[in-house]
Formats: C-alpha cells, structure tokens, sequence
C-alpha cells in the first residue's frame, strides 16, 4: 500500500503532466530553473508504462542527465528501479519525443557531475545530506 508521500507524488505528477501535455512544455516546462522532462519507463512489476516528471540539471548534445533524489528518501524512487531493470526510456521535453538508454553514471562522472548538479539546485546537496545512500546520477544517452 502507497504512503501519503507517493500518494502525493501520483498526484503532483499528475497535474504537471497534464499541464505540460497540454501546452507542449510551455506551461511548467522549467522548475527551479532547470528543463522538465516527462520520463517514460518500463514498470519492473507490470511491464506497463510509467511517466514522472522530474528536472534535468545538465542536458547535452545527445544526453541528458537525472537526479534520483526523491527529495532525500531513503528510498530510490520508483521510476529509478524501473529504468535500471529496463534501461530503454522515453523521454519528452517540450514536444520533442527521443528514446534513450540509461544507465548510472560511474563513480568518476558522478564526481565530476555532482558540483555542475548541486549548481543547478542547491536542494540536492540537502537532498544528499538528509540520505544515508549516496543519491544516484542517471545518464541517458541515444541509441546507436
């Protein structure tokens, strides 16, 4: 059974969805300063669709870059779990529709990502602060 804080998370996601959807990503299309995209997965249980909104801090030429936080839980959001069983996604941003593949970054990009990150949004380092797990970076780059 759902917490009140997924429950929350289904709804907020809803209405920004249906905002963004709406209006081609006008509407809603930047939080915080950083681009919204409308990630698509793979359900790890039901092998159904599942579409989040979350903010890509660093986005480049043909990658784009996600920040599984889930606002310093404990726990990885679902929509992680989903990708790193099936790491084919859908990703949209405004009304350009791309797949990608996705993958955790390594140690190495992590380090180098992290200050580009936290300077896009200061509240992942809080974020970061407040978890005992080290809150993954997810790369998503184009299929060859």
């Amino acid at each position: 059974m759902p917490n009140a804080k997924d429950a929350a998370a289904r709804f907020l996601t809803g209405l920004h969805e249906s905002a963004f959807r709406a209006s081609g990503g006008r509407v809603l299309g930047r939080v915080g300063g950083m681009p919204v995209v409308m990630l698509t997965t793979t359900a790890r249980r039901t092998g159904r669709p599942r579409t989040t909104m979350l903010t890509s801090p660093v986005q480049e030429l043909e990658r784009v870059v996600l920040v599984a936080s889930y606002g310093g839980d404990d726990r990885h959001p679902t929509w992680f779990l989903n990708l790193r069983d099936d790491p084919d996604v859908e990703v949209e941003l405004g009304r350009d529709r791309r797949r990608y593949r996705a993958r955790t970054a390594t140690a190495e990009e992590r380090e180098r990502l992290w200050p580009r990150v936290v300077g896009m949004y200061g509240g992942y380092e809080s974020y970061q602060q407040k978890t005992s797990r080290e809150i993954p970076l997810v790369v998503l780059e184009q299929p060859r």
